[in-house]
């Protein structure tokens, strides 16, 4: 940590960081008030491809936590630039909610069934065998495969319930063809993110509750990266990953005076 250039941008991730099951983490709004105070850049992630920027931005003031729409990025928002970059004006079959669909119109893209470019899998409450079946049968006539994210459950007040990791897990077995999968941990959801901001990852840092994402995003996009105790991982997993972040911290609270 000594070495690294002083932190001038901030990228954090969402639930289990700021927010635990609609409940705002005490000391996020502390950070987050600090971050707009201070004029850095920063970012809010998520992997949750449901909902769009203007959606969460007013979950989160409802939470009492002030983030303007700019400052939010999501999966949804990383793949339609993804695909944006790829082929532009395409078109794509979607199985998903108005995160994606609207972040995919705003690009330009043709939502349709009718010989897609892509198929492209997000986080959806619905997911209906009908949809996945079309899915399958329009990546076997050549449709390119492409997920949000890759997280394999998420988080609901019944219980873990299934995610994009798992239906394409599906999908894939049906169809014999791994999707390219946009949010976190690949480092191209980051990359894109400090982008938007006009960052640079050497004088970046990442928050996250989870080593497999968060971590590992970061580290791989070459930020610092802090792991926060208030989510998924606890302080006895860290060891079971072959890397480790910058600094392990029990929570948000902890990097107010970082800022």
């Amino acid at each position: 940590m000594a070495d690294r250039k002083p932190i001038d941008s901030w990228l954090t991730d969402m639930d289990g960081v700021l927010i635990h099951e609609g409940v705002p983490i005490p000391g996020a709004d502390a950070f987050l008030k600090k971050l707009r105070e201070s004029g850095k850049p920063f970012l809010v992630l998520t992997n949750n491809s449901i909902y769009t920027p203007r959606d969460l931005h007013a979950r989160l003031r409802r939470m009492g936590l002030d983030v303007p729409i700019e400052n939010i990025w999501t999966s949804a928002l990383a793949t339609a630039q993804f695909l944006d970059d790829q082929r532009p004006e395409g078109s794509a079959y979607v199985i998903g909610e108005a995160g994606l669909t609207t972040a995919l119109h705003d690009i330009g893209y043709i939502l349709t069934d009718h010989e897609p470019d892509y198929v492209v899998l997000g986080e959806t409450r619905t997911y209906s065998f009908e949809a996945m079946t079309k899915a399958v049968r329009l990546i076997n006539d050549g449709a390119r495969f492409i997920c949000t994210n890759p997280d394999e459950t998420g988080p609901s007040a019944e219980g873990p319930l299934p995610a994009t990791g798992a239906v394409a897990a599906l999908i894939t077995k049906a169809t014999g063809k791994q999707p390219y999968f946009a949010g976190k941990p690949n480092p191209l959801m980051m990359r894109t993110g400090l982008n938007t901001i006009g960052a640079h990852s050497e004088t970046s840092a990442m928050i996250g509750d989870r080593m497999d994402t968060d971590v590992l995003a970061g580290m791989e996009a070459g930020m610092q990266t802090f792991l926060v105790l208030t989510g998924l991982t606890r302080p006895e997993q860290v060891e079971d990953f072959p890397y480790r972040p910058s600094k392990v911290v029990d929570s948000i609270a902890d990097l107010v005076d970082r800022i």
